[in-house]
């Protein structure tokens, strides 16, 4: 609803031109969730039942149901200001703040196409069901778009109509420049007429089919004899009103309309002044009928406030009555005074006694949690039933349903007690607050795959249908899954892994881009209370191998959890420094707590598992290290790794290596069978010190300052064997100083401080000595907030910390990650504060490219933000943003999520033609008519079904409506020729002949070659002659001409001089006020003519006769062949009997088509006869 303003990043360094560029880096979103706190306008498609929200960044987020959610973001980040369904079509409308108006295609998820208008565009409609928009401007113009859904772009249509035009056509003065604010298409009008608001207060109806309006209505036409202010629902007067002169009038300006009816006869529109006005736009009243515009019957007016100083209005919407009739809610945003509550006004109304007598029944100010973003209310297609869309800021979607409405009206001081449906999160990030996350790898695993598979097909009838926790079922249903998301064969290849401030860890299964929830994990043991258990999640880690979760908290617990099956066993051990208590617990499929180790008092920052998965180490807040064993459940080795102010342990690299004996030379290169693989931890502190610590002992083997200046560690990595230091150091910059570098980075070398261990810190030298032959030497890359370093392994258990290379960085970097594309391709991923990402290569380290987080999510950089961000080495990376959860996707090869394979449909086809089959259904169910038993009864019955239907039209389907609108829109306004150019329907404008009951048009078909007139005769309703033909009955008769000339008038004339009708003629007549045309009289006439020629004069009883197999055969088989010229003389009299029948009947529809030349003008002579005479005169 409002703008907001977005300061461009500072421009930042571009790689080097020598530098290995990446073919396929195309950083581009795999997964998201959640609606961003910029939203700031709703859509619905009420028939896909897919949900669209807009925002101030030009990102629009669509959801649907079973956990379907696509992130589409425009090529600028600018605040859009219309968003709309093309619905049922699977299209999306949005118009920006710079006036760009997009298409998007759903199926494809991409920008089918833009249009830039030059002017300001103040108002925008799509027509509903059809492909066009109508487009108002500042500068009052009213335009046409298309959609052409062949050609796949957005088209300018020939119709556009400037307002001194309309003003001129309405006889209204309207000055330069007054822009449309409003444009709204009248319903059951078949996009034919639109309702035209100017900001100076005028509003018109306007006929695009006839060009002109039909009506006009602004505040000099208001004669009020009060105004109804509805304080309360316990507080409702009418105040009495002084009407100005015309003179004295003051223009209001309008701010904010809709309809109020369901035929479009009313219409509420709010002013800048806060009041409402209710107009009638009923068309039984003439434009020239200036009394009867200024009626007090055409308008009441309603005040929220009798304050002098209120609010514009600026949301009004409707919903009628679900028991039908003139009642229903208008929900209002504005109008009270100023400085009062934020609410959402709802109006309970019914003007069923006439607008004149309109009473407010209930009025309720919904308290809105947040600033007002938008509303949308949708009715179920299958139901009555209303829902209530609010979005409030930052990014919060209330919804209401008629339940929820009628309980908060029915009892206003019961707010608290009634819940609202919330916006159903698949995966939450603030309520509750996500503290930890992981993206992890499963291995096929088959006892694993298992537990998971049936973990995930049970879990998907509970998502398929969300309801709130008031037990309100989610309206928004639309879309559906991938088939590749079923398939059996295709097991869980990933999970995601977080940990909440509650205390609870919540997993889901992260195979394809649409997540699935399988567990919730409560860290309490059953019958004992853990101190602590429900402390905020702080760490977590995930082993494949043996489907083992290391989750730590804040209160320095650390629990061990299996995943297992209904046939495994397992004991519950708690863990302190003084005791060790085996617990005995039932469980059953799934999760389960193996241990839990309380030991320190000190928030765990970090978890690894070994390899094997048979131990894990455990870093602390305050500098300590503790290796547990998982099989046994018991604690190994406590460590301090704590050098000066308890500095906390942030990351965490293990390398295996085989222990050999290199000095003697049967076991040189040669593993004893009996000494199994040793780890080494390389743990990494918050100050930059690096400390090795043999797990197999405990040991700390040396500790070394890993940065010479002060900054921040972030993270240790071990980089492959193949990055060999020998293979480094051949093409080792330091040793060529004339090879350039990037204005950020410094290549250095030289002695660093001495290490920081003592001969208290570690055992001997000679275990490291023992290590270092052991070690095949490899490299460590450091990661700090200001630099990159790149060691030796063997130099740092040596203890000389010289490092290889170092990169100072400008910007200060907040979290890294390295990726391996394949074999030769890998990298380091680093992300800076201000939102900016690097790819770098390895080991050099040199830039090869660069994005930004605001490029491609349109997200900056939060605190604490590195906490949620996580990969597993393959260039996907998971992150949060506030209410948003997101998996992004470096690199085109990258492909683990399956897309588009994988990808779920937002546009349902087998949805989109059911919905056009049961239009037309209903339809031609609405159209069907049953003739009466007497000509009485049905006249009775047409006038009847006249007065109910007074100001109903007929719906249309798309395929009937659509080409109508394109047939006004392609031409110029006030070209009534270029209409009937190609139109073969009831568009045409034809020439009356006689009476005003029925007219006859002469429409030749066209072609190179003379073909027959097509004679029309179009009834109408409006008259009690005819009651039960439908308005718009069209006979067409096709006769041979006499000549190839359209008929003169003398010939028209002498057809209307004929004599009384013969009693056929008249049969035809009275045949069709029973409810029948005279095409289906003559269908029925020739089918009783074939069936008594078939049956050949027999009985018409059609009930088959049983004969037996020698009557069959005696009939149709012929034996011998001296047959054969009996039976082709017997087929030559059948052709020739067929052939007279033929003509006979050629004949008789001659003489039908002449008989029937006469029906029109005849049945206008009996209509003008019987026009005046009521019907009990017949």
């Amino acid at each position: 609803m409002f703008a907001k303003l977005f300061h461009r990043a500072p421009q930042e360094s571009s790689p080097r031109k020598d530098a290995p560029q990446l073919k396929d880096f195309k950083p581009h979103v795999v997964v998201h969730y959640g609606i961003p706190s910029t939203a700031s306008i709703l859509a619905f498609d009420p028939l896909q039942r897919l949900l669209a929200v807009g925002t101030l960044d030009g990102r629009i987020k669509v959801i649907g149901g079973d956990n379907i959610e696509c992130l589409l973001l425009s090529p600028t980040p600018v605040p859009l200001k219309y968003l709309e369904f093309l619905e049922n079509q699977g299209y999306l409308v949005s118009v920006s703040n710079e006036n760009v108006v997009q298409v998007w295609d759903l199926e494809q998820r991409r920008l089918a196409s833009k249009l830039h208008w030059e002017s300001n565009i103040s108002a925008f409609s799509v027509v509903c069901g059809t492909n066009y928009m109508y487009v108002g401007d500042e500068y009052g113009y009213l335009s046409v778009l298309k959609f052409d859904f062949e050609e796949g772009n957005i088209q300018h249509m020939p119709y556009q109509i400037p307002a001194d035009l309309i003003a001129d056509e309405a006889g209204i003065p309207v000055s330069d420049q007054q822009s449309v604010v409003g444009l709204l298409a009248q319903p059951c009008s078949s996009g034919k007429r639109v309702l035209i608001a100017y900001q100076i207060g005028v509003i018109i109806l306007w006929d695009i089919s006839e060009d002109k309006a039909i009506l006009v209505r602004g505040h000099n036409d208001l004669q009020l004899k009060d105004e109804i202010i509805i304080h309360s629902t316990s507080d409702i007067r009418h105040d009495k009103l002084n009407n100005k002169s015309d003179e004295e009038q003051i223009e209001k300006e309008i701010s904010a309309l809709c309809w109020v009816s369901s035929d479009g006869s009313k219409v509420a529109v709010g002013y800048v002044d806060g009041d409402i006005i209710l107009w009638n736009l009923s068309t039984t009243i003439s434009t020239n009928n200036q009394k009867a515009n200024k009626s007090s019957s055409n308008a009441v007016k309603l005040r929220l406030s009798s304050g002098d100083r209120r609010l514009p209005v600026i949301v009004l919407n409707w919903s009628n009555s679900p028991h039908g009739g003139s009642a229903g809610q208008l929900f209002v945003y504005g109008g009270d005074d100023m400085g009062s509550e934020e609410v959402l006004t709802i109006l309970n109304l019914d003007f069923s006694s006439g607008l004149e007598a309109l009473k407010c029944v209930k009025r309720l100010d919904l308290t809105l949690n947040g600033s007002y973003a938008d509303i949308e209310l949708v009715r179920a297609p299958e139901s009555s039933d209303t829902t209530l869309f609010v979005l409030t800021n930052p990014g919060q979607l209330h919804v209401y349903d008629d339940e929820c409405l009628t309980g908060l009206i029915s009892a206003p001081d019961m707010k608290n007690a009634v819940n609202e449906v919330q916006c159903p999160v698949t995966l939450p990030t603030v309520e509750p607050h996500m503290t930890i996350s992981k993206l992890c790898l499963v291995d096929s695993n088959e006892g694993l795959q298992r537990v998971l598979k049936e973990t995930v097909l049970a879990a998907k009838p509970q998502s398929s249908s969300p309801t709130s926790t008031g037990g309100a079922k989610w309206p928004v249903s639309g879309g559906f899954p991938s088939q590749l998301s079923s398939d059996e064969n295709i097991g869980v290849e990933r999970i995601y892994i977080a940990g909440y401030q509650d205390g609870y860890v919540r997993i889901w299964d992260a195979t394809f881009p649409v997540f699935s929830h399988l567990f919730v994990l409560g860290l309490q043991v059953e019958g004992t209370e853990v101190p602590g258990a429900n402390e905020p999640i702080s760490a977590l880690d995930f082993n494949s191998t043996t489907s083992s979760l290391a989750v730590g908290n804040d209160c320095g617990l650390v629990h061990l959890l299996k995943l297992v099956g209904e046939s495994e066993n397992l004991n519950t051990h708690l863990v302190t420094e003084t005791k060790h208590e085996e617990i005995n617990l039932h469980h059953g499929n799934g999760w389960h707590s193996t241990a839990v180790f309380s030991l320190i008092k000190s928030p765990v920052r970090s978890l690894r598992y070994t390899f094997s998965g048979a131990r894990i180490i455990v870093g602390y807040e305050y500098g300590k290290a503790a290796v547990l064993d998982a099989v046994s459940s018991s604690v190994l080795f406590l460590i301090d790794c704590t050098v000066s102010n308890n500095s906390p342990i942030v990351s965490m690299a293990i390398k295996t290596y085989l222990q050999t004996d290199t000095d003697d030379p049967e076991q040189s290169g040669d593993a004893s069978s009996k000494d199994p693989e040793k780890e080494v931890a390389f743990i990494l502190t918050k100050d930059a010190h690096a400390i090795l610590v043999d797990i197999n002992s405990g040991n700390k083997i040396c500790c070394q300052s890993v940065n010479p200046k002060e900054s921040t560690a972030i993270s240790i990595y071990l980089l492959d064997e193949k990055f060999a230091v020998p293979e480094l150091s051949e093409h080792n910059p330091m040793n060529s100083p004339n090879v350039p570098t990037d204005g950020n980075e410094s290549v250095q070398s030289g002695s660093e401080p001495e290490s920081d261990t003592t001969e208290d810190e570690v055992n001997t030298s000679s275990e490291a000595t023992e290590l270092w032959k052991n070690f095949v030497d490899s490299l460590v890359l450091v990661c700090c907030s200001n630099s990159m370093l790149l060691y030796s392994t063997k130099s740092l258990i040596q203890g000389r910390s010289n490092f290889i290379r170092k990169i100072d960085l400008e910007k200060q970097c907040c979290w890294a990650t390295i990726f391996k594309k394949t074999e030769l391709e890998s990298g380091v991923i680093l992300v800076y504060s201000s939102g900016g990402v690097e790819i770098r290569s390895l080991p050099d380290l040199n830039l090869l490219e660069e994005t930004s987080l605001m490029s491609i999510l349109r997200w900056n950089f939060k605190t604490n933000m590195e906490k949620t961000m996580s990969s597993f080495g393959n260039a996907n990376i998971s992150m949060v943003y506030g209410c948003e959860f997101a998996v992004i996707s470096l690199f085109t090869s990258e492909n683990d999520f399956r897309i588009p394979e994988a990808l779920p449909r937002l546009h349902d086809k087998v949805v989109a033609e059911a919905a056009e089959a049961a239009l037309k259904f209903s339809l031609s169910q609405k159209n069907k008519q049953i003739a009466p038993t007497g000509i009485l009864g049905g006249i009775i019955k047409g006038i009847r079904r006249e007065k109910e239907n007074e100001n109903t039209n007929i719906e249309e389907t798309r395929d009937i409506l659509v080409p109508k609108l394109e047939a006004l829109f392609s031409r110029s306004p006030f070209s009534v020729a270029d209409l009937d150019l190609d139109l073969e329907d009831d568009f045409d404008a034809p020439i009356k002949l006689g009476s005003n009951s029925g007219f006859l048009t002469f429409s030749p078909l066209r072609g190179d070659n003379f073909d027959p007139f097509t004679y029309e005769w179009v009834t109408s309703s409006a008259n009690n002659i005819l009651p039960e033909i439908d308005q718009n009955v069209v006979e067409k008769i096709e006769v041979e001409p006499i000549s190839p000339k359209p008929a003169t008038p003398s010939q028209s004339q002498s057809q209307t001089e004929k004599s009384i009708p013969s009693f056929s003629e008249t049969f035809c007549i009275i045949y069709l006020i029973l409810g029948h045309t005279l095409t289906d009289f003559a269908t029925h006439v020739d089918k009783q003519m074939e069936r008594e020629r078939l049956f050949e004069g027999g009985s018409v009883i059609t009930e088959p006769k049983a004969r037996t197999a020698d009557e069959i055969k005696a009939k149709y088989r012929k034996t011998g062949t001296g047959d054969t010229a009996a039976v082709a003389l017997e087929a030559k009299d059948k052709l020739l009997e067929r052939q007279m029948k033929l003509e006979k009947l050629k004949e008789n529809s001659e003489e039908l088509a002449s008989g029937s030349e006469n029906f029109a003008d005849l049945a206008g002579q009996l209509a003008k006869q019987m026009e005046n005479r009521k019907w009990w005169q017949l």
